[in-house]
């Protein structure tokens, strides 16, 4: 038997009210774990989604701009890209998945079109278009993939624990909880001989 354990029957409770909390610890870590799996799955289909369209819209927006440059030339393209200088203003918030901070990005303002139109026509304002909406998708792309990474962070932490629970700590208690029981076994057995004895002698 390890010298720190107390081979007392106030021991043992003690041990099973541990193997109680770390069972109970285990079985919440486990739902903790399948929940964010789940979750991670469900955004990793959506930015999937998002980074195929992203992709589809880039493609497009250049070709449209290709035919532009040749219409207008590279100097008015120039001149309206130049009057889109008003920046974004976003604000990141955060929402709770079983313990993880997830951010939020929400375009709040900016990006408005300054350009002059009288040098241009509906295809400059197109392309302007397609390009918005193209970085509107890029900060939804960035909030699903940040939120990707500290899923899997926290799903990989959350495992490790499990795995602790699982193949260290609620071993041990069991190894210790028998070892408590057969010391105490023993040592009632012992008593009973010692108590039979004493009553043979009288």
């Amino acid at each position: 038997m390890s010298e720190q354990l107390i081979p007392t029957r106030m021991e043992l409770m003690k041990i099973k009210d541990k193997k109680k909390l770390a069972a109970r610890g285990h079985k919440l870590l486990k739902q903790k774990r399948d929940a964010l799996i789940m979750e991670f799955f469900k955004i990793y289909s959506k930015a999937s989604d998002l980074r195929d369209k992203l992709n589809e819209e880039l493609f497009k927006a250049y070709q449209q701009m290709a035919v532009v440059e040749v219409r207008h030339g590279p100097l008015i393209l120039s001149m309206a890209a130049e009057g889109m200088d008003e920046p974004y203003m976003v604000e990141v918030r955060e929402r709770n998945v079983m313990g993880v901070r997830i951010p939020e990005v929400q375009k709040q303002k900016g990006g408005e079109s300054m350009y002059s139109t009288l040098a241009t026509d509906y295809s400059i304002d197109e392309i302007v278009t397609s390009f918005k909406k193209i970085l509107e998708m890029v900060m939804e792309l960035a909030e699903s993939e940040n939120a990707l990474k500290r899923i899997i962070r926290e799903i990989e932490k959350t495992k490790r624990r499990v795995n602790a629970l699982e193949y260290i700590i609620m071993p041990k208690l069991d190894k210790e909880g028998k070892e408590i029981t057969l010391r105490l076994e023993e040592m009632e057995r012992e008593s009973f001989f010692v108590l039979k004895q004493l009553k043979s002698k009288h």
